[in-house]
Formats: structure tokens, sequence, C-alpha cells
């Protein structure tokens, strides 16, 4: 398998500027999926660990994303604890996503290299992954206040923190006052590629989506 190191992977996600994620029914509609953004021109995509025989789903999409899409970093998002998260990376994870800070997954992922992106609400909670060697948090759940008046505020005081909100709304105002805000990178899931257009398996459909979102996230950057 191509290894892709935790350094490139956060180099990636921060270039790119988002961080497509996903749910699929099976490994052929998922790699889809992962064809699409990766046609789109992301470089990062998030498999979500939910639903019944979802780590089957992801252990033979990893396998097929390293043998045909290897320029791809394929991460797993929805994992809260370190047994779960070590399944994960032996069967091809580059990176792992959680909706909380567990100090379990940062010292596996710290221990394995790969990079832990937590999900963090409070101020504490960053400083507690940071701490940990988190280079960038997820800002969960965003939609719960006024996520860019609190990157904003955070970054009064720790203006280093790289934050990224997920389950953003992929519209071109929502991604610019994210950017302006401070946001490292967008999280963006079900706004983006919604179920029904995942199921269709239309390829060029969702690849011209997200070439279109990668697009407002770099002119939300230039305009910042």
């Amino acid at each position: 398998m191509p290894w892709i190191d935790r350094l490139t992977v956060l180099r990636m996600i921060l270039e790119d500027g988002a961080v497509p994620t996903f749910v699929a029914p099976d490994p052929e509609t998922a790699f889809d999926v992962v064809a699409a953004c990766r046609d789109g021109g992301s470089r990062v995509v998030e498999f979500t660990n939910r639903g019944d025989f979802a780590y089957a789903t992801f252990v033979t999409l990893a396998r097929r994303v390293d043998a045909e899409a290897p320029g791809v970093a394929l991460g797993a998002g929805t994992i809260v604890d370190a047994p779960t998260a070590a399944l994960f990376i032996a069967a091809g994870a580059r990176f792992i996503v959680g909706q909380s800070y567990d100090e379990g997954v940062a010292r596996l992922c710290n221990t394995r290299r790969v990079a832990y992106v937590p999900g963090c609400a409070t101020a504490t909670e960053i400083r507690a992954a940071e701490e940990m060697g988190c280079e960038i948090v997820k800002l969960f759940p965003a939609a719960a206040y006024d996520g860019p008046a609190f990157i904003r505020g955070l970054h009064g005081p720790s203006p280093h923190s790289r934050v990224m909100p997920t389950n953003v709304e992929a519209t071109e105002e929502a991604t610019r006052r994210w950017i302006a805000a401070g946001a490292a990178a967008l999280g963006v899931g079900p706004h983006l590629l919604p179920p029904a257009l995942i199921v269709s398996r239309d390829v060029p459909t969702m690849a011209a989506k997200v070439r279109e979102y990668l697009g407002w996230v770099r002119a939300a950057r230039e305009a910042r």
C-alpha cells in the first residue's frame, strides 16, 4: 500500500482547504464517490464510519483506492475510541477524524504517525487536543452556535490554532464567511454530496460539484 505520512496529509488538507465527507452503502458506490472527488480536484476524502458493515466497506474501498487512486488520502471519520481507530488505520486509513476528542486516539495516532482531527467545541478542548499533537481540530457541532464568530474569538489569544468546521453549507456565501473568519479548512458532507446523488453513482455530476466547491474555497482565500 502506498503510504502517505501524517505531515503530507496535513499539508494536503491545508492546501486543498476542504475535506469532502460521505457515507456509502457498498464499496463500489464508495469508490465512485472517491473517484469523483479526485476528478474534482480533492486529494483528501473522509469515509464516515456509520451504518451496518461500514468497516467492511472501508476495507475493500481502501484497497481499491490504493490501487486505482494512489494520490488520494482516504481517511476514516466518526471514530470515537482507540480500538476502532486502530482497526481503520490497519485497513488503510491515512487520517482519523472524530466528532469528539479522545486522548487514547491521539496517543495511538501519534504512535502510528497518522493525522488525527478530533471534534472540539470549546477553547479548553482545543487546547487539550493541541497538547497531544493535533495540528488541526474539527469544530463540532459547528451549527450549534455562531461558528465564524467562535473562530475569530479563538484566534485572538490563539492565532495559530487551525480549526476546520464540518458539515458546513455548500454555498459560495457560507464558504466565504467561514474562510474570512479564519477557518483553516472546511469539512463538507451531504450539503455537497447528498445521499441521493451518491446512490445514483453519477461521477461526473459529483466531480463537478466538488470542483466548484474547491473553486469557492480558493476564491475566498484570495479575497481574505
